[in-house]
C-alpha cells in the first residue's frame, strides 16, 4: 500500500525544468532509495514533499491526503519529516535539548518531551552523550542527532538526505543498521545517497532521476543492470557488481 505518492510532478524555476513529470510512490514499511547525478532533482523532490516548494504541476499525496499546498509544520504533524544533507544542530544546546524540540510536536509538557527525547537519544546510540553540547559532536554523531530529531516527532515516513555522506566504513555500517532498524519498527524511509554500495544494500527499491526525469524504478539488481542508468549515472565500472553488493 502506498504511503507517499508523487503524481506527474513538475517543478520549474523560470525556464529551468528541475523536475519534469515525475511519478513514483513509497510503500508502507519500505526503504526506497532515490539516486541520480548532482543536479538531477533529488533534493527538489524532497523539498516539494516536505512543503518547502510547491510543484509547478502535479500532485503529492501522503496517507491519502493531498499535501502539496500544505505548510511544512502541517506536513510534519501528519508524519512526514526530513533531514538535511548539511546538518545544523542547535549548537549551544545539548543533544537531549535538540531532540526535545522535535518531541514537542506531540508532547504537551517539558517533562513528557524530555522523557520522549531521552528514549530517542538512547535509541540512536547517543545515550552517553545526551548532555554533550551538540556542536562538539563528531560528524557521525551529528548525523545520528539529525535522525534522532526526526524520530522524536513520531514520524510515519522519514526523508533522509545523504545521512551517510562523509562517514567512514564503520560509521556507514552503523548508520545502515540504524536506518534498517527504523524500518523494522514500521517507519517508511525515502533516502538520497551517493554511496552506491550502501544504497544498493539498504534499499528495497530504487528510483533513479536524471535531468529532472525518472529513468528507472525497480529492485536494486534491476536498476544496477539498466543500460540507461549505467550510461547516465553509475558508469560501466558498476555494471553487474552492484546488484550483488
Amino acid at each position: 500500500m502506498s504511503l507517499l505518492q508523487y503524481k506527474n510532478v513538475s517543478m520549474h524555476f523560470g525556464g529551468l525544468r528541475a523536475i519534469d513529470d515525475v511519478s513514483f510512490d513509497v510503500g508502507e514499511k519500505e526503504i526506497l532509495g532515490l539516486i541520480g547525478p548532482n543536479g538531477a532533482g533529488k533534493t527538489t523532490l524532497f523539498a516539494m514533499a516536505s512543503g518547502f516548494l510547491n510543484p509547478t504541476r502535479g500532485e503529492i499525496w501522503f496517507q491519502g491526503k493531498r499535501i502539496d499546498r500544505l505548510t511544512p509544520p502541517d506536513i510534519c504533524e501528519l508524519g512526514l519529516v526530513r533531514t538535511y544533507q548539511i546538518v545544523r544542530p542547535f549548537g549551544e544546546m545539548s543533544v537531549l535539548e535538540n531532540v526535545m524540540i522535535g518531541a514537542f510536536l506531540h508532547c504537551r509538557s517539558a517533562e513528557q518531551a524530555r522523557e520522549r527525547a531521552a528514549r530517542v537519544v538512547e535509541r540512536v546510540g547517543l545515550g552517553p552523550r545526551a548532555q554533550q553540547v551538540a556542536r562538539t559532536l563528531t560528524l557521525a554523531g551529528r548525523k545520528r542527532l539529525e535522525v534522532a530529531k526526526t524520530l522524536a516527532t513520531q514520524p510515519k515516513l522519514l526523508l533522509l538526505d545523504e545521512v551517510m555522506a562523509g562517514l567512514n566504513a564503520v560509521e556507514t555500517a552503523e548508520m545502515l543498521d540504524l536506518v534498517q532498524s527504523v524500518r523494522d519498527e514500521g517507519i517508511s524511509v525515502l533516502v538520497i545517497e551517493h554511496n552506491m554500495q550502501a544504497i544498493m544494500r539498504l534499499s528495497d527499491r530504487i528510483v533513479v532521476v536524471h535531468h529532472g526525469q525518472k529513468i528507472a524504478d525497480g529492485e536494486p539488481e534491476h536498476v544496477a543492470s539498466s543500460p540507461d542508468v549505467v550510461a547516465a549515472y553509475l558508469g560501466d565500472q558498476y555494471k553487474g557488481n552492484l546488484a550483488h553488493a
